[in-house]
């Protein structure tokens, strides 16, 4: 390990036998270069014992204390093979590894769905008999597949209309719209803001199923040219952009045994958000979150299940920026009438404990700690356990909070970022993490002793193959003098401070999304590495905005995106322009929709510090970008004309200075390709000089092979413009 720490930490040299990464590996080394590591990790349902898949990823492996967590096969793939065969007779299907997605049903039983010629199955084996059976079949290639309580009843769709397929092998028509724009049961309902993730919710007794149905007929059709064709053809999707028509979405309930339909009475304006859904554990009620079209105005809202009349609003979230709600209610295991709800409203995203009659029991928050997952609870219901974002936001680890007084405890205790998880009974941890130096380790921990059981200790992947830069980490202060901003540097190979280097700043700078980490190299991209590589300085800051800070750290970008985003690039730029091995000549700046934006920002408002750029799938104007996502950080041009103006780099197009490239996917239904092509205009105009590349097969991001050929072209591009 000693090795590993001075081979990130100091400038790398080129040993024998080591190289640097090929164009390819940019794309498809984090497979090829992954550290050692054991998959699909599970406590056994009410014990302490433990599962995994191995490497080969053809056995399930067992561990528990008793045996000193030595692992012991539990369940082949040929195990699998062998019983599914005898059930599935109709049909060829192939088990050639074990099945990741596996779960406990109970200690003697685990579930896993398996694809085979015509049908997706869901499956069952018993430990004890090794004899497998079906507990649910469905047609392949069906979408938004979604399980009810032991898989007893399957919903899925059929184009935009959903259908069961019931235990019996029954199947049910649940909708049957035929108008273009209704879509029911769909996963992709309000653009999957909000955390939305799925678009049906079984019942607890699997006998009713809860789904949105969406009314976008009214949002303007948005044509996508398609040329796999003689004559091109048009795809239509709908795009509501912002301070445009929105969808009308509503919530169902289709009762499987009465074939009943019940709506919940949400009300008007039509034009709202539906989230964090969440079925009453007795199955009698349903709590929605409804959310304004502004976006600043929440009400949890309780409905009665079997008529779909409101019942009451338990409680209300107001803001002056937002309201983003993201997860759904957890009901506690011992406690029917109490539930868990995060929120962000007093600064960080925490755990509130409420009764079903609105009141708040107590805050379960820890200083300034974020919630990222709550995992669960103790076998006895008296403790819960979460993932959380500290130091600020770059580490993740795990936590214990009692519900009875809200006393915490951090359970995972090295600098870095942690995976990790409580046995039922409480008494161990699974503790896997990285950091800077360390690739992998996985532990398990004593709860009550703190001792610790080492399982995997990973090697540095790239050691004796490829030839590493140094990677530092870096705190600046923000533009406003508040607040820490956390950065990495990469290092040139063979880095020589008395030498100057071209830089590649790398940016996102946007929500929900953060760069820098402690974890494994840092975060760090492959296509970063490669750029050091090849003699640039790599430089990352995530700025106000992006996540894991709370909420001031990201609301201050409110009706004005990209002010204070880009105010605290420049902390960062200034410092690397002050550097002596730094050419300040040679700068260029490269990023990816919001990272777009802010690059095409920096090209237009900070023009003078930039030679090259590179802005793939840039927002250029947020009027726009959709309504979901734009409304929320700048409310609608209507309302905010002044911040969409100043925002928008269709009128600064004259300013342009600099070599700047553009990308865009020719398919993109996010940033849609008029972003690119107003301001393509807008130059042509100014008689700015742009350079343009279009990928015309491709959506938002540009995926698989081709990707290799686009991190070339960045490259060569840079190359051309920032190496003497």
């Amino acid at each position: 390990m000693k090795k590993l720490v001075i081979l990130l930490l100091l400038s790398s040299s080129y040993a024998y036998g080591q190289r640097n990464f090929t164009i390819e590996e940019t794309v498809f080394g984090p497979g090829k270069y992954a550290p050692k590591n054991l998959y699909a990790q599970q406590w056994i349902s009410g014990t302490d014992a433990l599962t995994h898949v191995d490497s080969t990823f053809q056995n399930l492996l067992v561990r528990n204390a008793k045996e000193n967590w030595l692992a012991k096969s539990l369940i082949t793939a040929k195990d699998l093979q062998e019983a599914v065969s005898k059930i599935i007779t109709d049909e060829k299907f192939i088990i050639r590894r074990f099945p990741m997605d596996y779960q406990w049903e109970d200690a003697k039983h685990i579930n896993f769905q398996l694809e085979a010629e015509k049908n997706s199955y869901g499956i069952s084996y018993d430990l004890a008999s090794k004899t497998a059976k079906i507990t649910s079949k469905i047609p392949s290639g069906q979408e938004d597949v979604t399980y009810s309580e032991a898989n007893t009843q399957t919903a899925y769709l059929i184009g935009n209309n959903i259908e069961i397929l019931t235990a019996d092998g029954r199947k049910i028509t649940v909708t049957q719209d035929t108008v273009d724009g209704i879509v029911n049961g769909s996963s992709k309902t309000h653009r999957n803001e909000f955390g939305v993730d799925r678009g049906m919710w079984w019942s607890p007794d699997s006998k009713k199923l809860l789904y949105y149905r969406k009314d976008e007929s009214m949002v303007t059709n948005y044509p996508l040219p398609q040329w796999d064709s003689r004559v091109a053809s048009i795809k239509n999707i709908r795009y509501p952009m912002a301070g445009m028509k929105s969808e009308e979405v509503t919530l169902h309930i289709f009762n499987t045994e009465t074939n009943a339909y019940v709506q919940l009475q949400t009300g008007e304006p039509k034009e709202q958000y539906l989230t964090i859904v969440t079925w009453d554990p007795s199955g009698e009620y349903i709590y929605v979150g409804v959310l304004n079209r502004g976006q600043d105005h929440l009400k949890l809202n309780k409905y009665n299940a079997k008529s779909g009349a409101f019942m009451q609003t338990l409680f209300e979230e107001k803001s002056t920026t937002w309201v983003e709600p993201q997860k759904p209610l957890t009901f506690l295991p011992n406690n029917a009438n109490q539930f868990l709800y995060q929120t962000d409203k007093d600064g960080y995203n925490q755990l509130y404990l409420y009764k079903t009659d609105g009141s708040l029991v107590r805050h379960l928050g820890f200083n300034d700690v974020i919630v990222e997952e709550l995992q669960g609870f103790d076998q006895k219901g008296q403790k819960a356990y979460y993932i959380g974002a500290c130091n600020n936001g770059m580490e993740r680890q795990l936590f214990e909070v009692e519900l009875k007084n809200s006393k915490t405890r951090q359970l995972t205790q090295t600098s870095a970022v942690h995976q990790a998880s409580v046995s039922p009974t409480g008494k161990y941890i699974w503790d896997q993490y990285s950091n800077l130096s360390t690739a992998n380790k996985i532990q398990i921990i004593d709860g009550k002793s703190n001792k610790s059981q080492e399982i995997l200790t990973a090697a540095n992947p790239f050691e004796g193959k490829i030839a590493l830069p140094k990677i530092e980490f870096k705190e600046f202060t923000s533009a406003d003098g508040k607040t820490p901003l956390n950065a990495r540097i990469t290092y040139p190979a063979n880095f020589d401070p008395a030498k100057k280097y071209p830089v590649m700043v790398y940016l996102y700078g946007g929500s929900h999304a953060q760069l820098v980490t402690n974890r494994w190299l840092g975060g760090v991209g492959y296509f970063d590495l490669y750029m050091a590589q090849k003699g640039y300085l790599v430089f990352t800051l995530d700025n106000r905005g992006s996540d894991a800070r709370g909420r001031d750290f990201t609301r201050v970008t409110h009706r004005k995106l990209g002010e204070a985003e880009m105010a605290d690039q420049m902390v960062g730029i200034s410092y690397l322009q002050s550097l002596p091995y730094v050419d300040r000549e040679n700068m260029g700046i490269f990023g990816w929709s919001f990272g777009g934006f802010m690059t095409s920002s920096f090209m237009t408002k900070h023009n003078d510090i930039f030679k090259a750029a590179v802005a793939g799938g840039p927002v250029i104007d947020w009027k726009y970008y959709e309504v979901m996502y734009g409304e929320r950080y700048m409310d609608t041009p209507q309302e905010n004309p002044d911040g969409y103006a100043k925002t928008s780099m269709l009128n600064k197009a004259d300013k342009l200075k600099g070599n700047l490239l553009i990308i865009h996917g020719a398919q993109d239904p996010v940033v849609v390709q008029q972003h690119s092509m107003e301001f393509i205009e807008q130059c042509i105009k100014a008689g700015k000089q742009v350079d343009y590349f279009l990928y015309p097969t491709h959506e938002h991001n540009v995926m698989g092979r081709d990707r290799i050929h686009m991190y070339d072209k960045i490259a060569k591009y840079f190359d051309l413009h920032l190496k003497k």
